[in-house]
């Protein structure tokens, strides 16, 4: 992309091995630092290789904010806007081969519409050593830093702190070069279309960057550990090490950057913690209901405790800790909780159900949750396919003998003549045991796999 990339010609083409990046390396090429001792390598080499990525549709190489800069600075560096046209062709077509990413240098194969293939490769200067020193005493003053690399982010402020400190994390105009064994000296389509699939890479994993720029995702983790470490200070009598952990991070952003010194998570409480009370002297303001609010507080210290488990289980993996609710549900949610009369009073108001509606709601949460409220509201009707089976499935629960007359009611709703007892499908194929209670068709109980067990417990509640 510009003549300084020619001074790695005589390696840069025929060498795809791994190289050690030394720590005391300061990116102009003097490995010592002028101190006249060799370099001594790291223990590892630091080189990762990426899957060719697939083809891809049109819209923009990448969604976060440092992926687009990488794209800025690649599209404000050529001079010719028809080889950044042809790269984009060439890179939503898949024909950029595995990348591999190495300190200073990622390269890959890309190939024209005719199968010939030139190896390209994009070029960023590395930080200096002194650079990644003042990096290392930025990033360890805020363990949100380190947590957000963690989680593979790299929000502005990072960056932007490093700014400060006189690193520049993102490559601008004119820093990244690129080689192509189609001997072009500007940017060409085959380096073009490499840098912009390095886009969709950070988009996925920040890092990235970082190791071009010349440390790989361990060794700074370790850097930045041992650092944390090192600022502890003997404050306790008993001389033991107290690290100071920065102010204003929040825990669960400092326990995952597995920031040292921090205590032990607290046990989680073996019930959830009561209400305050709010019945004083002192008259409440008005359309303020003190038993509500200690109702609402309650709730949400048993919701707390419970997420709080969820979010401790070894297998929550990435479902959400607390699904949730549009205001109905929410308002039938706490209705079925039994809060009393004044509060259900208030909660049908808010809700939208009249009062006998939103009790019948609340049996219906009690049966099955989110489930049962879809179906006795009617929201969730089963498909076609689910009928099909739900049909066959009461043609074949009973002996012809013993089978229950049963009359369509609407879709997915049977009701057994000669009893207030009502059959309900829902659209995962489960059924629902309903009974009438003056006038009104309520959930008997929860749901049950076959029609024959959903049956029973609706007549056995009417006795």
């Amino acid at each position: 992309m510009n003549d300084h990339g020619h001074e790695h010609e005589n390696d840069s083409h025929d060498d795809d091995r791994a190289y050690d990046v030394y720590d005391d390396h300061d990116g102009e090429g003097h490995e010592d630092g002028g101190s006249g001792r060799g370099p001594e390598p790291a223990a590892r080499p630091v080189e990762r290789t990426f899957a060719a990525l697939p083809p891809v549709a049109g819209g923009g190489f990448a969604r976060s904010w440092w992926g687009r800069a990488w794209v800025g600075a690649l599209e404000g560096t050529a001079l010719d806007s028809a080889q950044l046209t042809r790269g984009r062709r060439i890179a939503r077509s898949g024909a950029v081969g595995a990348m591999s990413v190495r300190p200073g240098r990622i390269t890959a194969v890309v190939r024209d519409r005719d199968g010939t293939g030139h190896r390209a490769d994009v070029l960023l200067t590395e930080l200096t050593a002194p650079a990644w020193e003042r990096f290392l005493d930025m990033a360890v003053e805020s363990a949100g830093h380190i947590a957000a690399l963690l989680d593979h982010e790299m929000p502005p402020h990072l960056v932007e702190d490093a700014a400060t400190a006189g690193v520049d994390l993102l490559p601008g105009v004119g820093d990244l070069e690129g080689e192509c064994g189609c001997g072009a000296w500007d940017v060409c389509p085959h380096t073009a279309a490499l840098a912009y699939q390095v886009a969709r890479l950070l988009d996925r994993d920040p890092w990235v960057l970082l190791l071009v720029r010349g440390r790989d995702e361990r060794r700074l983790v370790d850097e930045l550990q041992a650092r944390s470490a090192a600022r502890a200070t003997p404050s306790r009598a008993d001389g033991a090490a107290e690290v100071r952990t920065p102010r204003g991070v929040p825990a669960d952003r400092a326990y995952a950057a597995r920031v040292p010194g921090l205590p032990p998570l607290p046990p989680v409480p073996t019930v959830a913690g009561s209400s305050p009370a709010l019945d004083t002297e002192t008259a409440p303001p008005a359309g303020v209901d003190p038993r509500a609010l200690e109702f609402l507080a309650a709730d949400a210290a048993a919701r707390a405790r419970r997420m709080l488990l969820a979010a401790l289980a070894p297998d929550h993996g990435d479902r959400p800790l607390d699904p949730p609710l549009t205001p109905d549900q929410d308002a039938v949610r706490l209705a079925a909780a039994a809060p009393g009369a004044a509060v259900l009073g208030r909660l049908a108001t808010g809700g939208g159900r009249q009062r006998a509606g939103l009790e019948t709601a609340a049996r219906a949460w009690r049966a099955g949750g989110t489930e049962a409220l879809a179906v006795l509201d009617g929201t969730d009707a089963p498909g076609p396919a689910v009928l099909e089976r739900a049909a066959a499935a009461l043609e074949s629960a009973w002996e012809a003998a013993e089978r229950p007359r049963l009359r369509a009611a609407g879709p997915g709703r049977w009701t057994v003549v000669g009893h207030d007892a009502q059959l309900r499908t829902g659209a995962d194929g489960r059924w629902w045991p309903f009974r009438r209670e003056a006038g009104r068709w309520v959930p008997a109980g929860p749901a049950a796999a076959d029609p024959e067990s959903a049956l029973a417990d609706a007549l056995g509640e009417t006795g």
